[in-house]
């Protein structure tokens, strides 16, 4: 564990940056072999808005990544946080740190996105997408880009959490959004066990249907304990969910990069409730 840790705390570029093309690579390709819909679009057309945005959020990330070594180092030194505050093993304390950057910096940030109206709005991006694949992972707004980093710089000040673990939550993280947005079909049983550690393709799935309640439930990015502790969870059958969000249906409209780039300064729209 302790050289796990040690490996994260000094990670190449070279080897984030693969995770990153690696990981939407292999899953693009295993879309290709096990899809869970057959969508009739054109893949290159659609990926392109997509990796723009995830190029615009790497070199945010990129750019403001100085904060978090900053701040980490400072909680190591200062001994402050939750998990410098508890007497833990090691393997303890590198799961725990995991666990909650993950709430602060992944659940927390998306549940707030969704209930106060601006975020939405900037939150909206992500939801526009009418073909949900690899590529959807990482399709946020520049401003969204900026407000997830802030709520994770605040995780890691109250988690006190090193640079270590800091960016294997990164690296975990990345692969997590990767999988849950993949366009594949596991076994329902299989992808039910997994929904009670981790959040599974499905269950991320219910998230991406066009209308309430369900696009307000499955919030969580690595591990599904949070959305179960906090009644956020739900279920819905994949065979009937439908991509996007129902107050911008237009998706010609909803596939430019122009159209996203504005989308945080469009009027609010009321969204509407299916009955269940």
């Amino acid at each position: 564990m302790e050289a796990l840790i040690h490996y994260f705390e000094t990670i190449p570029s070279l080897h984030r940056s693969f995770l990153l093309v690696g990981g939407i690579s292999f899953f693009w390709l295993l879309e290709g072999a096990i899809p869970l819909v057959f969508f009739k679009y054109r893949k290159w057309k659609h990926a392109l808005p997509n990796l723009f945005f995830t190029g615009t959020t790497v070199l945010i990330n990129f750019a403001l990544a100085f904060l978090l070594l900053k701040t980490s180092d400072w909680t190591v030194k200062a001994n402050f946080g939750i998990i410098n505050w508890l007497p833990l093993p090691y393997w303890a304390f590198v799961l725990l740190g995991l666990l909650l950057l993950d709430f602060f910096g992944a659940y927390l940030a998306h549940y707030t996105e969704h209930k106060i109206k601006w975020l939405w709005r900037i939150h909206l991006v992500h939801h526009t997408d009418h073909y949900v694949d690899a590529t959807t992972a990482n399709r946020h707004h520049p401003f969204e880009s900026i407000i997830r980093f802030a709520f994770t710089l605040f995780g890691v000040v109250l988690v006190g959490a090193p640079i270590g673990i800091v960016m294997l939550y990164q690296s975990v993280s990345l692969i997590a959004t990767q999988f849950t947005h993949a366009n594949i079909k596991l076994p329902k049983k299989a992808d039910k066990v997994l929904s009670w550690v981790l959040v599974s393709p499905d269950m991320h799935k219910v998230h991406h249907h066009y209308m309430l309640p369900y696009t307000d439930a499955n919030y969580g990015n690595i591990f599904s304990i949070w959305d179960r502790i906090f009644g956020t969870f739900m279920t819905c059958d994949r065979e009937a969910i439908v991509y996007g969000v129902d107050t911008f249906p237009d998706e010609e409209e909803n596939g430019t990069i122009k159209s996203h780039l504005k989308q945080p300064f469009h009027s609010y729209r009321k969204p509407t409730t299916l009955e269940r």
